[in-house]
């Protein structure tokens, strides 16, 4: 997602200020904004599939918080197609960089208040995609818990309406419990988090009842932030 950026006022020092700055700290653009004091609510799709029903799912998650305050900030990272290696114990040896330390910048933002984790449904399980995600988050851990009281809500499409979304879903929270966050589900008929039901060639947005658990769970999430 791109960034806007306030150009008033900007010469030619304030820009060569903010420009090394960035270069020295490197800070990402969702660092910058921290300065403009806005709160990022941070979304993952770990669909194996870029672009498809989990991301747009997650997308109108993100839409739907966004729209709360003004001050709420949204990042998508799609995980489709990206490699995640699961977590690897330092007596093994250093873990081989992969794509991870790409979005770690994003997840060490200052100004994160909330994650929004979004998961295909395999198995009644979550993606491994999304399980090596859970087990990178290790590195948030020590030497502090970074994402301590951080908001976390979590969203899942299966390809049945009732096709292990909820276990899912559980199964993601149990393992944030780890890190101190607040989980937050949604609204009624949304509490446990946003399950959708891909029951129309990937169009997720045809799941009415879905989609509108997806915005519940955005709603709760941008109140649980600001």
């Amino acid at each position: 997602m791109k960034e806007k950026y306030n150009v008033k006022n900007l010469n030619r020092r304030n820009f060569l200020y903010t420009a090394g700055t960035v270069a020295v700290a490197g800070l990402t653009p969702a660092a910058i904004s921290a300065t403009e004091g806005k709160t990022l609510i941070l979304s993952i799709s770990c669909s194996p599939r870029k672009g498809k029903t989990t991301a747009t799912a997650v997308q109108v998650a993100l839409d739907a918080a966004k729209s709360v305050n003004p001050q709420i900030e949204v990042e998508l990272i799609d995980l489709g197609g990206r490699h995640i290696a699961g977590y690897l114990p330092p007596e093994q040896g250093s873990q081989t960089p992969d794509d991870f330390e790409l979005i770690l910048p994003s997840l060490k933002a200052p100004n994160l208040g909330g994650i929004i984790i979004g998961t295909p449904v395999y198995f009644q399980n979550m993606s491994s995609l999304c399980a090596a995600f859970l087990e990178r988050l290790a590195v948030l851990c020590q030497p502090q818990l970074l994402l301590v009281n951080k908001a976390v809500g979590v969203l899942s499409v299966g390809a049945y309406r009732n096709g292990g979304q909820e276990l899912a879903i559980a199964q993601i929270q149990a393992a944030m419990l780890c890190h101190e966050v607040r989980i937050v589900g949604g609204k009624p008929g949304a509490h446990q988090g946003a399950t959708l039901w891909n029951a129309f060639k990937d169009d997720i947005m045809q799941d009415e009842f879905g989609i509108d658990t997806a915005k519940k769970l955005g709603v709760r999430m941008a109140e649980a932030v600001i």
